[in-house]
């Protein structure tokens, strides 16, 4: 269905966001250019939600890898819930 695949694009596109969000905190500078300003906007509410309750370990922030799990635990449970709804309402898939 076009609405699973809509959806499961926008969780993958997502999820490259923050991967490159993260990857870009390790170049200096990398986030006060216009693409790392541009994905603070869209990732750091998010990753900070996950920093408030995850200790850093040895100065390594485990935080992303969490977010990222939790993403993809989201995008697993919208999957069955639209695959539900759509198959109540009569979609074939």
């Amino acid at each position: 269905m076009i609405i699973l695949t809509i959806v499961n694009r926008l969780f993958q596109l997502y999820s490259l966001a923050l991967v490159v969000y993260v990857l870009m905190t390790w170049f200096p500078g990398a986030l006060q250019s216009r693409l790392g300003v541009i994905l603070g906007r869209f990732c750091e509410p998010y990753l900070a939600f996950f920093d408030r309750f995850i200790p850093t370990f040895g100065g390594i922030s485990f935080s992303p890898i969490v977010a990222l799990l939790a993403l993809l635990f989201v995008q697993n449970g919208v999957n069955l819930v639209l695959t539900s709804l759509l198959s109540a309402l009569g979609f074939a898939f």
